[in-house]
């Protein structure tokens, strides 16, 4: 068994390095949307006893070859799992070459994987969103979904970005009996564990503004090298005016509907300033995408634009966080869905603590969070 994992292992890695130049597009398969009984609490059945609740995932068996196909599993993380689905492409690449069985699996409490339905945010159950509880949904789902497609034998390939790469990790770290092996993406481990400089993504992202004068000057001969200088502008803007006491002129130019009055409310303005630039960062993508958000083709470029045909750094920085935020908030109503109707209707407030639970609970550690435009 390990010889054969092994040779899997290898020709998986040579088919990375030899599709690694080729373009092409797998064709999207039809998921098939399921829900499996999962336990309410796995660590503790005198609390809810047998109680269990539908958890969302979905399947495709359109490149799988029974016997010998693998089955690749992503460890859904912080949103609806069709969102996922729809926009990892990579891994349908890799199943289509490798014949694999594709499942993606929802997370507990989020998209419809509700334990408690429209009373899961509530204080008394909100305790059973955990990192432990979800990586066992997985162990669990995954031993179940072998008996049931008859692949006792086949190899399951954990896969994940962000958090989802932690869960992917942490799968094959915590339950090696039942993962083979992990791709965990853009997956903050070390830094989760204390390991690393904690500020060194922020520094990764500001060094991204100033790269893609590099790569858009290819393409986009008019592009403007000046946007971080800009933008560090701005934010000194926003400083100097709060020291000075001018909440009227910071709350004005950045047309906020109820005005700033104290430190924290400026340091939250800087936390949802720095969300906008983050997430473009890592949405830049070269092609529009409703992932995270309605973002346009080169977002990183679309959004420095913005903020340059400003003289007023201030009012510029306004536009640009302004216009990727609302679209990146209306996403995250959505993504936090009990329904359609009532997402949208929900506080931001309310659509941020499931989030901030889940950070909490994952022993997310606290970072600096601004931008190193110094």
């Amino acid at each position: 068994m390990e010889t054969r994992l092994a040779a899997w292992f290898a020709l998986l890695l040579l088919s990375l390095v030899g599709k690694a130049r080729t373009v092409y597009r797998t064709p999207q398969p039809v998921f098939e949307e399921k829900y499996f009984e999962q336990w309410l609490d796995h660590f503790n059945f005198e609390s809810y006893g047998n109680e269990t609740f539908a958890q969302r995932y979905l399947i495709t068996d359109k490149f799988w070859k029974k016997g010998p196909g693998p089955i690749f599993f992503y460890t859904g993380n912080e949103g609806d799992i069709w969102d996922f689905a729809q926009n990892s492409g990579f891994i349908l690449e890799l199943a289509e070459q490798q014949n694999a069985l594709v499942v993606f699996a929802e997370h507990r409490y989020y998209g419809k994987s509700l334990p408690f339905g429209a009373a899961s945010l509530q204080k008394e159950h909100i305790g059973l969103l955990s990192m432990e509880q979800a990586l066992a949904d997985y162990a669990v789902l995954i031993m179940e979904l072998k008996k049931q497609c008859g692949a006792k034998d086949s190899p399951v390939i954990a896969f994940g970005g962000s958090y989802g790469g932690m869960l992917s990790a942490y799968m094959r770290m915590k339950y090696p009996h039942v993962v083979a092996g992990a791709l965990a993406a853009s997956a903050p481990v070390l830094s989760v564990a204390g390991l690393g400089d904690a500020n060194q993504f922020f520094r990764d992202v500001t060094a991204h503004y100033v790269l893609c004068k590099y790569m858009f000057q290819l393409d986009f001969q008019n592009y403007s090298p000046h946007c971080v200088k800009a933008v560090q502008e701005a934010f000194w803007q926003i400083k100097d005016s709060y020291l000075a006491g001018a909440y009227d002129t910071i709350s004005s130019k950045m047309s906020i509907c109820e005005k700033l009055s104290s430190k924290e409310d400026v340091y939250q303005l800087f936390e949802f300033a720095r969300n906008a630039f983050t997430m473009i960062a890592m949405m830049d993508y070269p092609y529009k995408t409703d992932f995270m958000g309605h973002l346009p083709a080169n977002p990183v470029k679309v959004g420095c634009e913005m903020i340059l045909a400003n003289q007023d750094r201030l009012r510029g920085l306004a536009a640009l966080i302004g216009e990727f935020q609302s679209d990146i908030l209306s996403k995250a109503y959505v993504n936090a869905e009990f329904s359609p109707d009532y997402a949208r209707s929900r506080k931001i407030e309310e659509v941020a603590h499931i989030w901030n639970e889940c950070c909490c609970c994952c022993s997310f550690q606290e970072e600096n969070f601004l931008l190193d435009f110094s």
